[in-house]
This record gives structure tokens, C-alpha cells and sequence, in this order.
């Protein structure tokens, strides 16, 4: 049976907990500290099933979160051109794991260096350290870009070009609170508006067309 904590969470988990025996005879206060961080630890490293949207045409939402910003994008990698951008925010009380929005093959990914700004900022997508992932299904293209914030400072991929992904599989994650854009063609009819909770995987966040 699947654990229903990230294995990425496990470390997180025993490191606290450890920490806090260690210390209980010490300082009780600290011990009980550690002890919340090794809980939270796997609140945060939760990685539940979902029940992955059937239909022709659909396109799931890559990540847990808040839609922050819908807009028209003139230039984007990987999908050559003009394309519209869906940015949702997660908290640290959202689910981290990222999941591909369509199915496909991956045939591009790139990783950049940037800064640590608030992963909401308007500038985040430009400069913040990021790892983007091409998907391509039959010549439909679809981008997801992880986005580190000023707390996660660790993007983790697990998808590499030559892979083929399912509608909802797992791709990747990024450890305590971030951002997930995904980038689509401008003929994808979008199904959220901006302020609406999404969660990855399940949520219906386009359609092709």
C-alpha cells in the first residue's frame, strides 16, 4: 500500500523527531517544539490520491492552491510564442506534490537559477529559481513551471525528457510554500477564474479545443 507521506517528508520527520528525545530532559519546551516540527513535517509531506478527471480534452490543474493570475503571455519557451499563463500560489498548508496536467511525453525541460521573492510577487515567474517542464501530447503543448518562494528553496523533478506521463501523474514538488504556473495555448478555453482553490490533479482547469 502507498505511504500517504511523500518519502521526501520522511527525513523531515525522523530529523525533528529525533531532536526532540534527545532534548526532552533538557528543555521540555524545545522537545515539544521539535515535536510540532515533526508533525508538521507530515501534514506538509501529505501526499493523498486523487481522483484523476476523465474526458477528451481535459486539462487538470498542476498543483494545490489559490489562482492568483490569469493572463496572455507574448512569449513563452517550448511552446514557441504567445500563451496564456495560470498562476496559482501554495501555501504551506497546501499539498506541494505537482502533477502533469495532461497526458503526454516530456520532451523539454530547463532549470534556471534566480532569486527567493515572495513566490505571489508579480516578478516571481521572471526571477525566482525555477524548473520548467514541457509536455507535449501529439503536437498539444503545455508548460509547467515550478517556482521556488522566499521559504522553498528546493525544487525537486522527477520527470526527465522521453518520459510519457498520465493526466494527474505525479511529476515533482517543491518543499514550503511556492508557485506552479502553467502555460497553455491560447485556443484552451479556461475553466477557473482568479481567487478560486484548485487542487492538483482533480480540479478541471481547461479545456482543449
Amino acid at each position: 500500500m502507498r505511504s500517504p507521506i511523500h518519502p521526501e517528508g520522511f527525513r523531515f520527520v525522523a530529523l525533528f523527531g529525533v531532536i526532540s528525545l534527545a532534548i526532552h530532559r533538557l528543555s521540555r519546551w524545545a522537545s515539544a517544539l521539535f515535536a510540532l516540527l515533526a508533525g508538521f513535517s507530515l501534514y506538509f509531506f501529505r501526499d493523498p490520491d486523487r481522483a484523476i478527471p476523465s474526458g477528451e480534452g481535459v486539462i487538470v490543474s498542476p498543483a494545490d492552491g489559490r489562482v492568483v493570475g490569469i493572463e496572455r503571455i507574448e512569449q513563452v519557451p517550448f511552446l514557441d510564442g504567445p500563451a496564456q499563463r495560470i498562476s496559482i500560489f501554495l501555501s504551506i498548508f497546501d499539498v506541494h506534490i505537482n502533477r502533469a496536467p495532461i497526458e503526454g511525453k516530456v520532451t523539454w525541460r530547463q532549470y534556471n537559477a534566480g532569486c527567493f521573492l515572495p513566490a505571489y510577487a508579480p516578478k516571481a515567474s521572471l526571477d525566482n529559481e525555477q524548473n520548467s517542464v514541457g509536455i507535449d501530447d501529439g503536437g498539444y503543448k503545455v508548460m509547467v513551471r515550478q517556482i521556488a518562494g522566499i521559504i522553498a528553496r528546493r525544487i525537486i523533478c522527477w520527470t526527465n525528457p522521453g518520459d510519457l506521463v498520465a493526466r494527474g501523474d505525479r511529476i515533482g514538488l517543491i518543499r514550503f510554500g511556492s508557485r506552479t504556473d502553467l502555460f497553455l495555448p491560447l485556443s484552451a478555453r479556461i475553466a477557473v477564474t482568479v481567487g478560486q482553490k484548485v487542487q492538483g490533479g482533480s480540479t478541471v482547469i481547461a479545456h482543449r479545443s
